[in-house]
């Protein structure tokens, strides 16, 4: 019999979150966002520069040579959030994102937090600390559940 573990559905999506991630063009973090309602994906997204721009890999972090600190400052940014880029990709295509979930490998920034409340997301979980904090009593005030889990077994087990 095996002995691999099976994860559940959180776990599931948050791992997702975390391959996402790794499309991300950003030198400092790389982020993943998995939009998903009734258990189906509805839009995921990671963080990196406007479509067809150049990104970070290309020409260096603006913020690092600014030595600006995370969490400050985001105007002076090439990229766009990963959180911000799922709600973006799911208006494209016209998918409704109303009450579902946002997994995410980090917890949002203020500026994200307002778009996820005005999306209508209900629920968001992660494993990762973003610095800015402030999020939470915005969530709290737009009754959206916050969910933070351990890191996710980010290996992937085959049965070959």
């Amino acid at each position: 019999m095996s002995k691999i573990k099976r994860p559940d559905w959180d776990e599931y999506f948050l791992k997702l979150a975390f391959l996402v991630a790794e499309r991300s063009t950003c030198i400092r973090h790389h982020v993943g966002a998995v939009i998903v309602r009734d258990r189906r994906i509805l839009s995921t997204g990671y963080n990196g520069a406007p479509s067809g721009c150049k990104d970070c890999l290309q020409l260096g972090c603006l913020r690092n040579e600014l030595k600006i600190p995370s969490g400050e400052r985001h105007e002076v940014c090439r990229a766009v959030h990963a959180e911000q880029n799922a709600i973006i990709q799911a208006a494209i295509h016209g998918v409704d994102i109303t009450s579902a979930t946002m997994y995410c490998t980090h917890s949002p920034c203020i500026i994200c937090a307002k778009m996820i409340v005005n999306a209508k997301i209900k629920k968001f979980v992660t494993a990762g600390d973003y610095v800015d904090e402030s999020f939470k009593n915005l969530f709290k005030e737009a009754n959206i559940e916050f969910l933070k889990l351990s890191l996710p077994d980010l290996n992937i087990s085959l049965l070959i």
